[in-house]
C-alpha cells in the first residue's frame, strides 16, 4: 500500500497534465458493451482494448497475462505451469480455479471459446494473429449469459491487401523457444490470414518443460456489397505439459525450483510423471448480412472437439508409485442469431441489438489409477452434458444529447446431465440439473461534454456450478467421484459508477468504483489427491477501485498506468470440511491491489498511425505491484505482495517494402523471490506456486510482400 497509493496518484497526475502540443490521440473501437462498434470513450462500462502493438511490444506472445496485465481489474496470475493454464479473474470472479478460466466469458472472432458450463482456457487465443482484445468488466459483462464476471473477446488480424509472409523467433531463459510463420494476403474477393506457431520450455521449476504447437487461420469474404463472412479454423497441440504441482510453506523456503510432492511428501511430481495433454480443433463462421444503413443480420455457428488426458499424484510411499489418470473427450458446438437496428423511438434515437444463443458440450469421462505415468486401470467411465439456451435484448436511448440510458435483458436456460457407466464401485453418477435465471441490466450516461463522460450501471449475473466442480461429491472426509447436482447456481447483484476523462487530446483517464453482492458463491467442500468436491456459501461481497490513464510527456516519451483495488470477503461465516471460515475472511486467489506502470521512450514521435510506433528505438520501464493473496478460505495462508522491474527494447527497420524489428525484455531485474500465483484450498498445503526470478527474452520479427 505504501508503494501502490503514491505510485497510483502521481502517474494519473501525469496523465492528466502532461501533453504535447503536435500529437494526436488514437481511435479506441469496441463492440464487447454494445454488440455494435462505438468508441471505447462514448461505451456506458469499464472496457478496455489493447492493440496489436502493445500485444508485441509484451514478449513472445505466448501467454495473455504479457500484455492484458495493463487492465485495471483483471488479475493474470503467470503460474509457469501449462498443465493448468493461467488463473484469471476479473473483479475476484475466477479466482478459485485450480486450473483452466472459470467465471469469464471468452470469445475469439465472435465465437465462444467458453463452453455452456463457465469453463475456458486461454491458451485457446493465437496471440500470434490477433489484432486486439477487449476486457469488459462491470454490469454490462452479465448480459452475455452464464458465467459472465466479465469478458475477454479477441480478434484475429485483418488480411491486408497485398499479400505478405511474415517470420518470428524468440529465445529467453530456462530453454523457451517460440517460433511464429504466418502468410496473410487477399486475392480477388478472398482475404486470409494463415497463423502457425511453437513454443517450447525447459521449465523454471522441476518437471515443468512444455511443447505447444497451434495454428489459426482467418478467410474473409464479401460475396456482394450486403454481406461479409468470415471462417475461422483454430487447432491447439499440446503433446506434453509436465505439471510441477505447488509447495507448501517449508518446501518454497527451502528450494522454489522443486517439484511438488504426494500428500505423504514422500514422491515427487517427477516420479508420477505428472503431465497433460490436449488437442483441441475449432471450425466456425459468422456471416452479417447488411438489409440496410440502418438494420444488420448476424448469424454464427462452430463445431469444436478437445481431447484432455491428464495424470496426477496419489498418496503411495513405496517403490511401486501409484497415481491417477483422468481422460476427457468433449465434443461441442453452437449457433446464434444477432439482430441490430438504429431506429427512432417517439424522436429518441435508438441503437438496440437482440438475439438467440445456443451451445451444447458433451463429454466422454474416463478415469483411473496410474503406475509410473501410464494408466493401469479404469475406475470411472461417463457421459457429461451440458447446454445453454439464451435469449437477450440490448440498446441504448440517446435521451438527450447529454444523456443517454443504456438497459438489456438476458434469460438463460442452462441444463446438466451425466450418464454413469461404471457401477462396480456402488455408486451411481447418473443424474440431471437445471438452471435458469434472467438477468437485467440498468445504465445511465451523463456526457458533460467531448471531454468527459460520467456513468452509472447496475445489474444482476449468475454463475452455475461447471462439469469439473460437479463431477465430485462431498463424502466429508473426501471426494466421491460421483456426479454432484446439489449444487446451487450463485447469483450476484453489481454496481458500478465511473467516469472517462480526456484531459488534453493525448491523455485519457478511466475510474471505475464497484460493488457485488453474492450469494451461493461456490466454494471447496473437500479435497484429497486432485480430486474436489464443492459446495455452496451463503454470501461473499466484492468491492473496490480501478484507474486506467495514458498520456504523451512528449512527443517521444508516453506514460501508462493500470490500477486496481478490491476488498472481496466473505459476508457471511459456514464451515468447509473441519474448518470454519469467518464473516471477513477474504477471497482466496485474490490479490488486494494490483498496479502496472510503464514509461516508455521512442525516438520516432507519436502519430496517427500505431503501425509508425514499430520503427526505430523503443526503450520501456515497467514496474509490477501485487499485493497480498490469501490461499485458503480460512485465511491461514498467504503469499506476501511484491514489487518487480522490467526493462524492454525495440529497433524497427523498413527493408524495402518489408520490416524488421528485434525485441528484448529482462524481466524481474533485481531477481526478486516471489509467489507468483497460489492453488486455492488445495488439501495438502502445497498453495504456492513460485514465480520466475530474473529472465530474458530476445526475438526477431521479419515480415516481406510477395
Amino acid at each position: 500500500m505504501r508503494l501502490f497509493i503514491p505510485t497510483s496518484l502521481a502517474l494519473a497526475a501525469s496523465c492528466a497534465f502532461h501533453a504535447a502540443a503536435d500529437a494526436q490521440a488514437l481511435p479506441d473501437v469496441v463492440i464487447s458493451a454494445s454488440r455494435t462498434e462505438q468508441r471505447s470513450f462514448d461505451a456506458p462500462a469499464a472496457i478496455q482494448s489493447i492493440d496489436r502493438f502493445t500485444i508485441e511490444a509484451a514478449g513472445p506472445q505466448v501467454n495473455l497475462s504479457e500484455s492484458l496485465s495493463r487492465v485495471p481489474g483483471l488479475t493474470i496470475l503467470d503460474r509457469q505451469n501449462y498443465a493448468q493454464d493461467l488463473q484469471v479473474s476479473i473483479r475476484g470472479f475466477g479466482a478459485r480455479s485450480a486450473f483452466g478460466i472459470r467465471g469469464i466469458r471468452l470469445l475469439i472472432d465472435g465465437i465462444p471459446a467458453t463452453t455452456p458450463d463457465g469453463q475456458g482456457q486461454g491458451s485457446s487465443i493465437s496471440l500470434t494473429s490477433t489484432d486486439h482484445i477487449e476486457v469488459l468488466r462491470g454490469p454490462l459483462a452479465q448480459l452475455y449469459g452464464n458465467s459472465s464476471g466479465g469478458v475477454i473477446q479477441a480478434f484475429t488480424k485483418e488480411a491486408p491487401k497485398d499479400a505478405e509472409l511474415g517470420v518470428k523467433y524468440y529465445l529467453g531463459s530456462y530453454g523457451m523457444r517460440r517460433a511464429d510463420y504466418q502468410y496473410a494476403g487477399t486475392v480477388g474477393i478472398y482475404g486470409l490470414v494463415a497463423d502457425y506457431s511453437t513454443f517450447s520450455t525447459d521449465g523454471y521449476r522441476d518437471n515443468s518443460a512444455t511443447q505447444r504447437k497451434q495454428f489459426n487461420g482467418k478467410l474473409g469474404f464479401a460475396p456482394n456489397e450486403q454481406t461479409r463472412v468470415n471462417v475461422v479454423f483454430n487447432q491447439f497441440d499440446m503433446p506434453l505439459a509436465r505439471d510441477p504441482l505447488g509447495l507448501t510453506s517449508a518446501q518454497l523456503a527451502a528450494n522454489p525450483l522443486q517439484a511438488g510432492t504426494n500428500s505423504l511428501g514422500t514422491k515427487t511430481a517427477s516420479d508420477y510423471f505428472v503431465r497433460k495433454t490436449v488437442l483441441q480443433n475449432q471450425l466456425g463462421s459468422s456471416v452479417t448480412y447488411a438489409i440496410d444503413a440502418s438494420r444488420t443480420l448476424t448469424s454464427r455457428i462452430y463445431y469444436g472437439t478437445r481431447d484432455n488426458l491428464q495424470y496426477q499424484v496419489g498418496a503411495a510411499a513405496g517403490p511401486n508409485v501409484t497415481g491417477a489418470w483422468t481422460g476427457l473427450e468433449r465434443k461441442y458446438y453452437g449457433a446464434g442469431l444477432q439482430y441490430n437496428a438504429k431506429a427512432r423511438w417517439g424522436g429518441t434515437p435508438v441503437e438496440w441489438a437482440s438475439g438467440y444463443e445456443f451451445d451444447r458440450s458433451s463429454e466422454f469421462r474416463q478415469s483411473g489409477a496410474a503406475r509410473l505415468g501410464e494408466k493401469a486401470t479404469t475406475t470411472r467411465s461417463e457421459d457429461n452434458q451440458s447446454e445453454n439456451s439464451d435469449l437477450f435484448v440490448q440498446g441504448t436511448a440517446h435521451v438527450t444529447s447529454m444523456v443517454s440510458i443504456v438497459s438489456g435483458l438476458r434469460y438463460s436456460t442452462v441444463r446438466f446431465s451425466s450418464d454413469d457407466y461404471y457401477l462396480a464401485d456402488g455408486h451411481d453418477g447418473s443424474g440431471n440439473a437445471s438452471y435458469r435465471s434472467a438477468n437485467p441490466v440498468l445504465g445511465l450516461t451523463y456526457h458533460a461534454n467531448d471531454d468527459l463522460n460520467l456513468y452509472v450501471n447496475y445489474g444482476k449475473g449468475f454463475e452455475t456450478p461447471t462439469l469439473a466442480e460437479m463431477a465430485y461429491r462431498d463424502g466429508g472426509t473426501s471426494a466421491i467421484a460421483e456426479f454432484n447436482p446439489g449444487l446451487n447456481a450463485s447469483h450476484s447483484r453489481h454496481y458500478e459508477m465511473g467516469a472517462k476523462w480526456l484531459p488534453n487530446r493525448q491523455s485519457r483517464v478511466d475510474f471505475a468504483l464497484f460493488r457485488i453482492d453474492s450469494i451461493d458463491e461456490i466454494v471447496v467442500a473437500t479435497s484429497s489427491n486432485g480430486q474436489t468436491a464443492y459446495k455452496n456459501a451463503p454470501g461473499t461481497s466484492r468491492s473496490g477501485l480501478e484507474l486506467a490513464g495514458n498520456t504523451l510527456l512528449s512527443p517521444n516519451v508516453s506514460a501508462s498506468l493500470s490500477a486496481s483495488m478490491i476488498n472481496a470477503q466473505y459476508s457471511q461465516s459456514f464451515k468447509t470440511g473441519a474448518n470454519s471460515v469467518s464473516s471477513g475472511s477474504k477471497l482466496p486467489g485474490v490479490p488486494q491491489t494490483f498496479l502496472f506502470s510503464e514509461l516508455a521512450w521512442t525516438s520516432e514521435p507519436a502519430k496517427e498511425n500505431r503501425k509508425a510506433s514499430a520503427l526505430g528505438t523503443r526503450l520501456g520501464v515497467e514496474l509490477v505491484q501485487a499485493g497480498r493473496i490469501y490461499a485458503n478460505d480460512s485465511n491461514t495462508a498467504s503469499a506476501d505482495g511484491h514489487t518487480v522491474l522490467n526493462l524492454s527494447a525495440s529497433q524497427g527497420w523498413f527493408v524495402g517494402k518489408g520490416s524488421l524489428a528485434l525485441y528484448g525484455r529482462l524481466n524481474n531485474v533485481s531477481d526478486r523471490q516471489y509467489v507468483g500465483s497460489v492453488i486455492v484450498n488445495q488439501a495438502s498445503s502445497q498453495y504456492y506456486e513460485p514465480a520466475l526470478g530474473k529472465n530474458w527474452t530476445i526475438g526477431l520479427s521479419l515480415t516481406a510482400p510477395i
